[in-house]
């Protein structure tokens, strides 16, 4: 860069910044341009390095839950069980390549950055205007930018015309901002830098021209980048969770194999080739083969459910961290608001009246003291309605059953009111064409019409900020002609509407000539009456506030960040519930904060306004080190590092970048708050579901190990053989395990805190339960089993009726845990599910296929089981159910004694 002035561009005068840069103001030449692109380098952002596509394939594989599924798929392949061999394969390719295709997330968000770059700009070059490729752009160029373009690199700017910047990328302000020539303070934010256009903007009206001081990577977009390629990503808690559990789980199972191996052969003297298979039935039994599967399709189906709530996961395993939260950091335009401005509030001398309404559909109530005033009845409001039609460059349409406006979204909310008075603009401006005008300008901030009806008369219309149109205005207009203006009043009247958080306009109107048919702004100086002050705001989503309830029933707090202003965001916070509205941190109040303060400081504070992208990552970072699971939401480049960071980033998807959408985890379709705390909801049901499909699964697979591991310490026959374990692993693994998945939300779920960051997936009570079950299951096998050999059965009926009654206890179990936090013997807990049903009608058949047609039963060693014995069969099921309900009871009334009151 050449710039080696102490001060930052912005506050550096035009005249001082062309030296600096050593440029003169018809442009560079073209030889200095060339010299300064062979030392700067081109005007693009580096691309990031990528690893191989063949490595990050082979780093999908590097997991011990991947290296348990390949060894217990070679050892059925040692039993020619090919079916199991074949899904155990299937379900660590699918994995493999659902993670190999979400690893390069962070490359495609990177990429969208640099799509943010223009392709062509308008340039000043040996003194010609002439068109360059943006790539060529060097610092000292002279840029020339016009409604439309977008912003090629940061610039400097040395004059303009109507200049507005639609910048809400960097800075998350919904609205346009003027544009000037004028130096800024040396510490202003990045919002205020009102001098500045910066790379990736839009220019939204007017023209300008400005001096190139950063390119590539040296723009604000260029340092989201490089905070962007600086992010590690973290771990979800269920990956981390799933693989810390696999590697316990391989290691235990690999040592009681080998102990029970050596036992049986060194102790009970077993022939090695039958030990082995034994053992291996046992490795089978005990690892849950369908467990992956299950849980991938338990998010899969979180995917589709949340799809219908309008968020879209971009990553599996977002799906059970958002339910995880503990709190949202979210944007307040278009998130917490409905991103279409409104007119609430309007003054006249004698009156305040506010607007009901919602966003740009001309559909609202007058009202005074909380009485609905019809607007015809009122002469106050006839030359108001006219100077917001008429001094107004917007257009309000309705398309496809939506109101849309087009142009400045303040000029649009103003037509709305219009309407909304009983005034049709478009009548309006046929009967007032407008003759002349002095465009909006941040140097005089006002916009000012000329315009003459049919009848000979003519007027000057004009609106504005409040403090500009009261040193302008001599008089205040009233019905029975020009009062007195007291400027001191109007002055405490605009104060007391901007400290709601309303951005407020004064409109002033002076009767002309007919024969006049220019303006000039010496026409503004004498005569120019105040009509009023109109107050207008972003509203708050209705939807929203009611979400904002439901968190902190929730015990998930939430948090506004906002490049905003902090009145605005202190407003709009207290109207959607935040908890401490007051309260306020800004970006300049973060930066004289240490990280160790700043830890403090965020857990009482709610509100951050005028914020930077380091201030947002900052922010995330110090409430992960207060232990807490952080959503993010975010819409501009400017919230990308900060969404990439989060444990779980929430993109916005109509008015998103595609930056922030390929770095976040989840997408919302309609921008809506409420949607979040849908996908909370859902991501809680999916968690639940989770440990559900877990305490389900690892207790039968124990119990089944359980009943072979007891044989072979023991000595005895094995109650069941290593094919029918084999078989009921087939058949129940994933239909009755899958059967969880689909489970509903339970009662009170919302009501629940938030789970800690660092809390198992096997938690305490889910252990106990795993061992108490599991202990079950040879219980019943055993007694069946003992039972049938009393009988005089053969080995092979009693083996049959042990399989059986393994299954019995499992499809018992299944209906146990679709209640796990709730009691189990309610009307709808007893009910189940369509797909609860199915799958227990297509087990059951299952097993009559084996036990009774004579095929199966000379492929699994089976026989008959008389109608008596299967009632016996059925009973203990029952019993086992019972058992485990009782200590729920037990556990249940227990927490509710500890809980305090």
């Amino acid at each position: 860069m050449l710039n080696d002035a102490r001060k930052p561009p912005h506050a550096c005068l035009p005249e001082d910044i062309l030296a600096q840069y050593r440029s003169e103001a018809d442009g560079l030449s073209s030889e200095e341009a060339k010299v300064r692109l062979a030392a700067q380098g081109p005007n693009r952002l580096p691309a990031p390095p990528r690893r191989h596509p063949f490595l990050r394939l082979l780093a999908q594989f590097n997991n011990a839950l991947i290296y348990m599924l390949l060894g217990s798929a070679g050892i059925t392949a040692l039993l020619q069980h090919w079916i199991d061999t074949g899904v155990i394969l299937a379900v660590v390719l699918i994995n493999a390549l659902l993670g190999f295709i979400q690893e390069g997330r962070a490359e495609q968000a990177m990429e969208a950055v640099r799509r943010m770059l223009a392709p062509m700009a308008t340039v000043l070059r040996n003194g010609q205007r002439q068109a360059v490729s943006a790539v060529e752009l060097v610092t000292g160029d002279i840029v020339l930018l016009e409604a439309g373009d977008r912003v090629p690199a940061d610039l400097r700017l040395l004059n303009c015309h109507s200049l507005r910047m639609q910048e809400a990328i960097l800075t998350g302000e919904s609205v346009a901002v003027g544009k000037s020539s004028s130096a800024v303070d040396a510490e202003a934010a990045l919002g205020d830098r009102s001098c500045m256009a910066y790379s990736g903007t839009l220019v939204s009206s007017g023209q300008g021209r400005g001096l190139v001081v950063a390119t590539g990577s040296e723009t604000e977009i260029g340092r989201i980048s490089g905070l962007l390629s600086s992010v590690e990503p973290l771990v979800t808690p269920l990956l981390r969770q799933i693989s810390e559990f696999a590697r316990w789980l391989t290691l235990l199972i690999l040592v009681i194999s080998a102990l029970v191996l050596l036992f049986g052969y060194f102790i009970h003297h077993h022939p090695f080739a039958d030990l082995f298979m034994a053992v291996v039935a046992l490795a089978v039994a005990a690892i849950p083969e369908g467990l992956p599967a299950v849980l991938t399709i338990t998010l899969a189906i979180g995917v589709q459910a949340m799809a219908k709530h309008h968020a879209i996961v971009r990553r599996l395993p977002a799906i059970e961290t958002i339910g995880a939260v503990s709190v949202i950091c979210t944007d307040k335009t278009g998130t917490l608001t409905s991103n279409e401005m409104m007119v609430t509030t309007l003054m006249t001398d004698l009156h305040h009246y506010r607007l009901t309404g919602s966003g740009y559909a001309p559909e609202g109530h007058l009202q005074q003291d909380d009485a609905i005033i019809e607007p015809h009845a009122d002469a106050w409001l006839e030359p108001i309605a006219a100077v917001i039609s008429l001094c107004n460059d917007a257009c309000l349409h309705k398309l496809d059953g939506r109101w849309n406006i087009e142009g400045d979204p303040m000029e649009g909310a103003l037509l709305v009111l219009a309407r909304k008075l009983g005034r049709n603009d478009d009548a309006l401006r046929r009967s007032w064409p407008r003759i002349d005008a002095i465009p909006f300008d941040a140097s005089h901030r006002y916009m000012a019409t000329l315009n003459h009806d049919h009848r000979q008369h003519a007027c000057i219309y004009v609106k504005g900020a409040p403090e500009v149109l009261l040193e302008l205005c001599s008089g205040q207009w009233h019905p029975d002609g020009p009062a007195r203006l007291d400027r001191e009043h109007w002055r405490q009247r605009y104060e007391a509407i901007a400290a709601e958080g309303q951005r407020v306009l004064a409109l002033a109107m002076k009767p002309v000539s007919h024969e006049r048919t220019a303006l000039a702004f010496d026409d503004l100086e004498d005569g120019l009456l105040l009509l009023g002050l109109v107050g207008l705001i972003d509203p708050t989503r209705p939807e929203a506030i009611s979400a904002v309830a439901q968190c902190r029933q929730a015990g998930v707090s939430v948090k506004m960040i906002t490049g905003d202003h902090a009145g605005t965001a202190t407003a709009i916070a207290r109207q959607a519930g935040l908890e401490k509205p007051e309260t306020v941190l800004t970006g300049a109040d973060l930066d004289q904060l240490s990280d160790g303060e700043l830890m403090v400081a965020i857990k009482t504070t709610n509100v951050f306004a005028r914020t930077s992208p380091e201030h947002k990552l900052r922010l995330v970072m110090a409430l992960q080190a207060n232990s807490m699971i952080v959503a993010m939401t975010g819409d501009g480049v400017n919230d990308a590092p900060a969404l990439k960071r989060a444990d779980i980033g929430i993109a916005m998807g109509r008015s998103g970048s595609e930056a922030a959408k390929e770095a976040a985890d989840l997408v919302l379709a309609d921008d809506n708050f409420a949607t979040i705390v849908a996908a909370v909801r859902e991501g809680r049901r999916v968690y639940d579901n989770l440990r559900k499909v877990i305490g389900w699964t690892l207790p039968t697979s124990s119990g089944e190990a359980l009943t072979v591991i007891i044989a072979l310490l023991l000595g005895t026959t094995l109650p069941v053989t290593p094919v029918q374990i084999l078989w009921v692993n087939l058949i129940t693994a994933i239909t009755l395990g899958l059967a969880l998945a689909f489970e509903p939300l339970e009662a009170r779920t919302m009501q629940r805190p938030p789970r800690r960051r660092k809390e198992p997936l096997l938690t305490g009570t889910l252990a106990w339960h795993i061992v108490l079950v599991s202990s079950l299951f040879p219980c019943g096998v055993y007694g069946i089993f003992s039972y049938a050999l009393d009988q005089g059965y053969s080995i092979e009926l009693a083996r049959t009726m042990a399989i059986n009654t393994l299954v019995v206890m499992e499809i018992f179990h299944l209906f146990f845990m679709r209640n796990f936090y709730t009691t189990s013997l309610t009307p709808r807990a007893i009910a189940g599910t369509p797909i609860v049903w199915l799958t227990v009608v297509l087990v059951t058949l299952g097993q009559f296929a084996v036990t009774y047609l004579p095929l199966l039963q000379r492929l699994f060693g089976t026989e008959a089981v008389p109608f008596t014995d299967g009632l016996v069969i059925i009973g203990i099921g029952a019993a086992s159910f019972v058992i485990i309900e009782l200590e729920k009871q037990l556990r249940l009334r227990w927490a509710q004694l500890r809980s305090p009151k």
